[in-house]
């Protein structure tokens, strides 16, 4: 009996920029420097930096949720393509022919799991569309 696959790109690139690497003590000496350059006698609305500070934060926070939750997904597609082992499955290899064998091994590269065929034959998890119990 054959099991169909459930295929998705779950590739997720992080994405780093200076704000990632930014502490809460960094943020915090952002705030005081800007202060103490402020003119005593024309200061600067420091409500609206701290906001835009702030929104910068909330970005970046969403942006590390985002890098955590890839994570999370590629280590769930590797459980899942590690399940694999030892049983018959078929699809499409990278340059679309059919591709046929029983798992021997499996990789994690940055485009995702890669399962090591018997046949020497190298396919995607994303690429599996069928999944077959090996017969003895």
């Amino acid at each position: 009996m054959a099991v169909d696959a459930i295929q998705s790109d779950r590739s997720v690139q992080p994405q780093v920029n200076g704000y990632s690497q930014m502490t809460s003590a960094d943020f915090t000496k952002i705030i005081l420097s800007e202060l103490g350059r402020q003119d005593p006698l024309a200061p600067n609305d420091t409500n609206q930096l701290i906001q835009q500070l702030a929104n910068i934060r909330s970005i970046q926070s969403d942006m590390d949720l985002g890098d955590r939750l890839g994570k999370l997904v590629s280590h769930d597609e590797f459980a899942a393509a590690a399940g694999l082992m030892g049983k018959r499955v078929s699809g499409l290899s990278d340059q679309y022919g059919r591709v046929d064998g029983k798992v021997m091994s499996v990789a994690r590269t940055n485009e995702g799991a890669v399962l090591s065929l018997d046949n020497g034959v190298a396919v995607r998890f994303s690429k599996v569309d069928e999944i077959a119990e090996v017969t003895p």
